[in-house]
């Protein structure tokens, strides 16, 4: 099962955001202080159809999130793509400038995020 993050949702205020990331830590999305994130090219259903558990039913549950610019923060920290230890000394500046561009953004302080849980079921034949 898995929801994606902020660093693949679309929208105008999560690409944004992406961007402001990226100019702090380079194009690449990150994965941790001295790696980057390498996806697989094939989707989870076919890698395990491929298995003894080929018998895969895919559902997708859409959801809607709300954010708060200061939860934004809290949960970028808590990434392996935008931790505190990837912006070194920029972290204040960082910080401050994406609390600013989420304000921007929000809605009465809120931010929806529209995303989906991606669920697969594997079973053997």
């Amino acid at each position: 099962m898995g929801d994606g993050s902020l660093w693949t949702a679309r929208s105008a205020w999560t690409d944004a955001l992406r961007s402001l990331i990226q100019e702090y830590t380079g194009s690449n999305r990150r994965a941790g202080k001295d790696r980057t994130y390498a996806a697989h090219n094939r989707p989870y259903r076919e890698i395990l159809a491929e298995s003894v558990f080929s018998d895969v039913e895919e559902h997708t549950i859409p959801v809607e999130r709300p954010w708060t610019p200061q939860t934004v923060i809290g949960y970028l920290y808590s990434t392996s793509f935008a931790s505190r230890p990837l912006f070194g000394d920029r972290l204040e500046e960082f910080e401050e400038r994406a609390l600013a561009l989420l304000t921007e953004h929000a809605d009465v302080g809120v931010l929806i995020e529209h995303a989906s849980f991606d669920v697969l079921l594997a079973r053997r034949p």
